[in-house]
Formats: structure tokens, C-alpha cells, sequence
């Protein structure tokens, strides 16, 4: 046996020793060993991929079974630019020693630097972080609003509003373009979108010059699938989720490339039903509400994507895609409300309960056309041209009756009914150019964009069966909104440690909000909006020493109110709870700076401070009228200062055991002073871990563990939350030739992704708690067919074009 082994092992060395193979050691400026970096070797013909490896820990990386002819390799690393190394010709079983290979010095903007050959769960670069959704197997079953609360450095609230490093007002982008919907709308859109269509989440916490201002706490941006494969290929998948209820959903996506076009295009649908329950515990001007809000709404949707990229000539792309989709929703709600005297809280005086009913349908459509041009010496131009229609219809049922403290008896009742569609048109024009200069990249740039949004808000009372028009409570309102941009940046290395950058935008903003009322007495004059800011950024970094580098960035933004903030008619959940915008918002300006610190080009620190001038927040009052009722609004703060700080790292545990850490801390101050005693003066610290740990299993399994504790914080103004934590598990096989590939999750397992908190403002104190449908157990199944084996890269006699896909958003 002993010698069977002895030559079982002697003849693998000799087949192994015969393949024709390349090798050779990576090494960074100062000379020290770049360890787990990706080396990609591409066949020079068509430039599709051979073979893929990564560095070992000394730097060393050797690709075998190579056939003999003519390749070019790269490699790459975080905080690196690319290292490049053509006209590699190999003959049969040649085993070829390339020596050294030295990184250049890295540079101020890097963008497509990676971890390892198969993608990290999250990547830290320097722009950015990427949360890479296919890194990670308990995103089975998700939606993208269930990513985002996975996603490092983001907290999603109790009203599915965003936050990244503690500060609210991000910006939502699909494929580098803006998402035009907020509120309602934007939840029910990140809900029907299914974690499988997404390809990563990009968090960007403080963009350059040509990015968009708007946004205080930076974008988000959801980039979709896509393949980039020669030929015809495709994926289809499958995903069935059950928790208190089902969710399935089903979609395929395809391309054909070759070297004269690339056209792809995606198709999904999907529905189920899904729950939240609210309490609350309020204390008013001498009354206690005790309130119960049971949701339940069942949806369907579909949607698509159609896009060409045509290589038309050397160095010019132009492109064109289409985006569309429309859902479904059906919401029925439970409101009761107990009202009794603060004196003697068990004596219920009456008793509200509302029972609602909405129908809810989404339509939108989005059409863009691009033309790239790019001579691969660092001259490029990229114009854009976009429309998109957003249509949202509501209507919604809603009975309020009062029974008797035993509730076996109606005391009052009244009904209403609402109709409130909204309607978005979008469009916009922007240029983008760059070009080398003084050993420097210069790039500059103009975007014009207009949006129009028109939204009805008709009130009915319901009598005896019939419906009439409430004009005291209904309106019109129309939001135009007109920004003329234009920005430049040049960035440069002022020696082999020391890169800056320098940007300056200037956008000029023209808007106006039209209430017209349906009765003379509620009329009230526009508002109307028109101001120029002047949005500076910067950014220094330093390498100090062998991997190791400083990073300095200053940039300042704004966040300006939507339709949805501004319209200041009430929109009523019970009689006694609405909420209501606030025509007077004011711009909020935030100022951010941050320090960052690489390690190793994998260990990332960052600690970050901003001031938010007229910060936009949401808060809950007493109502002036109705000593019972309370309401949602939103006003100016003061300011909010913000100092944060996050750590991520990935981590090799053993072999075949990876794991990843990040955590991140924030401590936030509010201030704000109304008058008549309404003050806002509220600070926090809240923190948020998160850690997921990669298996390899016997048999072609591979285990995932993943979850965060988020400790307490605040939302909005006022509302301080408590800490929650959740525990996810994850197995995954592949099958035929990794073709087929399937995963099991279940999320939540002990059910602690809920929140509780309470606010105190202006003579209203309450406390709530809530909880959704976050434990399931989901299977997917997904197929891949065509050419996967043989992948394109960006050639210089054509780039790809799709909206976004080439540098950022102005």
C-alpha cells in the first residue's frame, strides 16, 4: 500500500511537473510580498479569460494547464492599480517564470481592485464599500430592503428609512441612476425587488464632484446582474420563501456578446404576502392611547430590462437601454386605539377601530441612451440622455367606529375613502468628459435635470352609502423641480507616497410646490425655491509606509425636500393618527469629513465626523385641535453633529474557513428649538456589529453563518430605539459541472429583528414596539447555461455603455 501511494504520488508530480504552466511572485513598490491578490490570465486573441488563480502568502502564484499560445495577465489588489504584464507566449509544456512582478505605487481613485478571485462578501475600496450579494448565501429568499439591513454601515428604521454611518438623507440609485420615489413608494419598489436580481450594493458615504449633492449621507447604489460572457448565455432561478406566510419568485436573464455588440436583458416576477405589527403606548394632554396596528398585504409584480451596447467603431460605444416594471398591492389594516384618563389608565372611556383596506399599483418605465467614446490614454466622453414615468395609484378604504369600553356597542361612526395617485415625469442630460494633464486626470462635466410630479389627494366621507367629495380636506399638488449642474475635478500624485484630489460643484436650483385647494379660504401662494450652492470636495492620501496608507476626504452636500415632505394635507391612518409635510422645509446642508487607514490593503479603519445645518427630520406631535389624536410631520433641526467610526476586515480563520467583521459606531447629537416649549435636544451613541463565517463542508457543501447586533440609536429626531440582533444560517451545493446551484437558508432564527423605542416631544410621550415577517426559511435554484467558461473584458475598440456603468452619476 505504502508503495502504491509512493507511486500514485511520483506520477501525479511527473503529469503535474509536464503541464504547461506560468508562475511568479507579486510585489508591491517597497518591495513586500502582495499576498491573496487576483491574477487573471486572458487569451490575446479575443481577449476572453484562461484561467484564474490568486497569490499566496508569499506573493507566489502559479496558473497550470495551459495549452500553448499567446495570453497577456493581470493583477490586481485593493488599494493597487492594475499590473499588467502582455505578450506572454507559451509552448507545450513549458513552464514559464515571469520573476518579480512590482505593483505601481497606488493612486488616488481606484475602482476595480478585488480581494480574491471569487468575490468577498464585502469589498472596502477606496470610494466605496460593495456589498457583494453573491458573496453571501443568506441572501436566498431576501429583497433588497432585507440587503440593505445586512449591508455594512447601513440601519434601516422602523419606517424603512435609510441610514449609513448614523446619518440619514442617502440617496437610492439602480444601476447609477437616481431612484426618483421616496416614502411609501420606495419601500414597496426595495420590496418587490428580489435579492436574486441584485448583483451588489455599492455604499458610497462621501462622492466626489461628479456625483450628484444631493444625498447628505451619500448614495446607495443597487447594481443588477449582468452578463459579461461571449456568446449566448443565461441564468434562470427559482426562489420559494416561507415564514407566517409565502413569497416566491421567479426570473431569468441572458446576453449575446461578441465583438460587434452586447445585448442583454432580465425578466422577473413574483407576489406573496407578508405582515407587520405595531404597537404603541402614548401619553397626551392628560389622555393614554393604547394603540394596535396589525398590516397584512399581499403583492404581485413583473418587471424587465432590454439594453444593446453596439461597438460601432474603434474607441465608441453607443448604447441604449430600457427599463419597466409594474406591481400589485393589496393591504388590509388593523388600527384599535383604547383611549382613557392618565388618572385612571385601566378606566377605558372608548374604544377606535379602524379597519383599512388599499389598493395599491405601481407602473414605471425608464429609457436611456448613451454614447461613449474612450482612446485607452486616459481621453474619454460619455453623454447620457434619460427619461423615466413613475406612476403610483392608491385608493384606500378606511372606516372609523367608536364602540363602547365593552365593545358590544358602535358609540359613532365615520367613514372615509381616499384616492391618491401620483404621477412622476423625469428627465435628464449629462456629459462627463477627462483627460490627462499635467500627470494628472482632469475630468469635468454638466448634468440638467428636471422633474415633475403631480399629486392628487381627494377625501372622501362616506354617508349611508354614498360618496362625496371633502374639499376641506382634499387638494392638488404639483412639484416642479429644475437642477442646472456643472462640476470639475483634477487629481493627481505629487510623489510616490503623497496623491490628492480636488473637486468643485455648482448646482442651481429652481423649484416650485403649488397647492391648489378646492375651496378659496385653503388656497395658499406656491412655494417657491431658487438658490445656487457650491458643493467643495477634496481628498489627500499618504502612503506611510509598506502597506500602509492614510486617507483624508472633505465633501459637502445638501438634501432638498420632496413632494412627499411638502404637501401639508393630512394623510389620515385613523382619526386620530395622520401625518402631514410641511410646506416651509428648508434645504439641509451637511459637511463631512473622514479619515481612513489601510492596512495590509485589507484592513479598513475609517472614523468620520459631519455637520448637518437645517437637518430634515420626522417627529411626532400632539395634534392642536383633537386633544386625542396625534401626527407625524416634518420640520427643520438646528443642527446634528455626527461622529462615526468603522472597522472591516476579512479573515482567514483556517483553510477553508473565512470569515468577515465589520462594526461601526456612531454618536449623534440633535438640537432644534420651536418655541412654546417644543425642543429637540437629544444625544446618542449607537453601535451596530456585523460577522459572517464561510465553511467549507464535506461533500461539495459550503455553511454560512451570519448576523449583527445593532445597539440603540435614534430615528428622526426623536425616537430612541432599542438594541435588536439577528442570527441567519446558510447551506449551499452546486451540481451539474457548477451549473446548477442551490441554497437553504433560514433568517432570523430566534426572531430578534424587531424594534422597540420610545420619543418625547412637545407633551406626547410614546412608546412602541414592531415586528415583520424577518424568520424564513427560503430554498432558490438557479441555472446557468451558454458560454460561462469564456468571459470578455473591457476592450479598448468598445466599452460597455449601460446607464452608470462607466464612472459615476453627475
Amino acid at each position: 500500500m505504502k508503495f502504491f501511494n509512493t507511486l500514485l504520488l511520483s506520477l501525479t508530480c511527473l503529469m503535474l511537473n509536464a503541464q504547461t504552466s506560468v508562475q511568479g511572485q507579486l510585489q508591491d513598490a517597497g518591495g513586500q510580498s502582495v499576498i491573496f491578490a487576483n491574477v487573471v490570465l486572458h487569451n490575446a486573441a479575443d481577449s476572453s479569460i484562461a484561467k484564474v488563480e490568486t497569490s499566496d502568502e508569499a506573493g507566489i502564484f502559479k496558473i497550470r494547464g495551459l495549452k500553448a499560445g499567446n495570453y497577456f495577465l493581470v493583477a490586481s489588489y485593493v488599494g493597487m492599480p492594475d499590473l499588467r504584464k502582455p505578450d506572454i507566449t507559451l509552448k507545450n509544456d513549458q513552464q514559464l517564470d515571469l520573476g518579480v512582478l512590482v505593483f505601481s505605487p497606488s493612486a488616488v481613485e481606484l475602482t476595480q481592485a478585488t480581494v480574491t478571485a471569487s468575490r468577498a462578501m464585502v469589498e472596502v475600496k477606496p470610494d466605496r464599500t460593495v456589498f457583494n450579494v453573491q458573496g453571501t448565501i443568506n441572501s436566498t429568499g431576501s429583497d433588497a430592503i432585507s440587503l440593505l439591513r445586512k449591508a455594512p454601515g447601513v440601519v434601516v428604521d422602523n419606517q424603512d428609512n435609510i441610514n449609513v454611518l448614523g446619518r440619514a438623507g442617502v440617496l437610492l440609485y439602480v444601476d447609477g441612476k437616481r431612484l426618483p420615489i421616496t416614502g411609501e413608494n420606495l419601500t414597496n419598489y426595495l420590496q418587490n425587488l428580489p435579492a436574486d436580481q441584485i448583483d451588489r450594493i455599492e455604499i458610497i458615504t462621501n462622492p466626489g464632484a461628479r456625483y450628484e449633492a444631493e444625498g447628505n449621507a451619500g448614495i446607495i447604489d443597487i447594481r443588477l446582474k449582468k452578463d459579461k460572457n461571449l456568446g449566448a448565455n443565461g441564468t434562470v432561478n427559482a426562489t420559494a420563501s416561507q415564514g407566517r406566510y409565502a413569497q416566491y419568485n421567479l426570473g431569468g436573464s441572458g446576453n449575446y456578446r461578441n465583438q460587434f455588440m452586447n445585448t442583454f436583458g432580465s425578466l422577473g416576477l413574483g407576489g406573496g404576502e407578508r405582515y407587520m405589527d405595531m404597537d404603541f403606548l402614548s401619553f397626551q394632554n392628560g389622555l393614554v392611547l393604547d394603540e394596535i396596528n396589525n398590516h397584512r398585504n399581499e403583492s404581485r409584480y413583473y418587471d424587465f430590462r432590454l439594453g444593446t451596447d453596439f461597438f460601432v467603431a474603434k474607441n465608441h460605444t453607443i448604447g441604449f437601454l430600457v427599463t419597466g416594471g409594474q406591481s400589485e398591492r393589496t393591504s388590509n389594516s388593523f388600527n384599535q386605539i383604547a383611549i382613557s384618563p392618565q388618572s385612571a389608565q385601566t378606566d377605558i372611556d372608548s374604544v377606535l377601530v379602524a379597519d383599512s383596506r388599499a389598493d395599491n399599483d405601481r407602473n414605471q418605465q425608464t429609457f436611456n441612451i448613451n454614447y461613449r467614446y474612450d482612446n485607452g490614454k486616459g481621453r474619454s466622453l460619455n453623454f447620457d440622455l434619460d427619461y423615466g414615468r413613475y406612476e403610483n395609484d392608491s385608493k384606500r378604504f378606511q372606516p372609523n367606529r367608536y364602540f363602547s369600553p365593552e365593545g358590544d356597542s358602535v358609540l359613532t361612526e365615520v367613514i372615509n375613502s381616499f384616492d391618491t395617485p401620483t404621477d412622476i415625469d423625469i428627465y435628464t442630460a449629462k456629459i462627463d468628459f477627462e483627460e490627462k494633464l499635467a500627470g494628472g486626470n482632469l475630468s469635468l462635466g454638466s448634468k440638467l435635470s428636471r422633474v415633475v410630479s403631480d399629486n392628487t389627494f381627494l377625501f372622501f366621507d362616506v354617508n349611508n352609502g354614498s360618496t362625496v367629495r371633502n374639499d376641506r380636506s382634499s387638494n392638488l399638488f404639483k412639484y416642479e423641480e429644475n437642477v442646472y449642474a456643472g462640476y470639475v475635478n483634477y487629481a493627481r500624485a505629487l510623489s510616490e507616497k503623497w496623491n490628492f484630489s480636488a473637486g468643485l460643484r455648482v448646482e442651481t436650483t429652481d423649484a416650485t410646490g403649488d397647492l391648489q385647494a378646492f375651496l378659496p379660504e385653503l388656497q395658499e401662494p406656491p412655494v417657491e425655491l431658487n438658490y445656487t450652492s457650491w458643493f467643495p470636495s477634496a481628498g489627500l492620501t499618504w502612503q506611510i509606509a509598506q502597506q500602509h496608507s492614510l486617507a483624508l476626504n472633505y465633501g459637502r452636500r445638501i438634501n432638498r425636500p420632496d413632494y412627499n415632505v411638502l404637501n401639508p394635507f393630512n394623510n389620515q391612518i385613523s382619526q386620530l393618527s395622520y401625518e402631514k409635510g410641511n410646506p416651509f422645509l428648508r434645504p439641509e446642508i451637511v459637511n463631512n469629513v473622514e479619515v481612513g487607514y489601510t492596512m495590509k490593503y485589507r484592513y479598513n479603519f475609517k472614523v468620520g465626523y459631519s455637520l448637518t445645518t437645517d437637518q430634515i427630520t420626522r417627529l411626532i406631535a400632539p395634534d392642536e385641535n383633537d386633544p386625542r389624536a396625534g401626527f407625524i410631520t416634518w420640520a427643520n433641526l438646528a443642527e446634528q453633529r455626527i461622529w462615526s467610526a468603522n472597522i472591516s476586515a476579512p479573515l482567514e480563520v483556517m483553510k477553508g474557513w473565512n470569515a468577515y467583521i465589520n462594526l461601526s459606531a456612531a454618536h449623534q447629537d440633535n438640537q432644534a428649538d420651536y418655541g412654546d416649549g417644543a425642543v429637540v435636544d437629544v444625544q446618542v451613541f449607537t453601535y451596530n456589529v456585523y460577522m459572517q463565517h464561510t465553511i467549507d463542508l464535506p461533500y461539495g457543501f459550503k455553511g454560512e453563518v451570519s448576523g449583527y447586533y445593532a445597539g440603540p440609536g435614534v430615528w428622526g429626531g426623536v425616537f430612541e430605539y432599542d438594541p435588536s440582533w439577528s442570527l441567519d444560517l446558510g447551506l449551499q451545493r452546486k451540481f451539474l459541472n457548477d451549473q446548477l446551484n442551490a441554497r437553504l437558508s433560514v433568517s432570523d432564527i430566534f426572531f430578534q429583528t424587531y424594534w422597540s423605542g420610545f420619543s418625547r416631544f412637545n407633551g406626547l410621550y410614546s412608546e412602541g414596539r414592531g415586528q415583520w415577517d424577518s424568520r424564513r426559511v427560503s430554498l432558490s435554484l438557479s441555472y446557468n447555461f451558454g458560454n460561462q467558461n469564456v468571459k470578455s473584458r473591457k476592450r479598448k475598440t468598445g466599452l460597455e455603455t449601460e446607464a452608470g456603468r462607466v464612472g459615476g452619476d453627475n
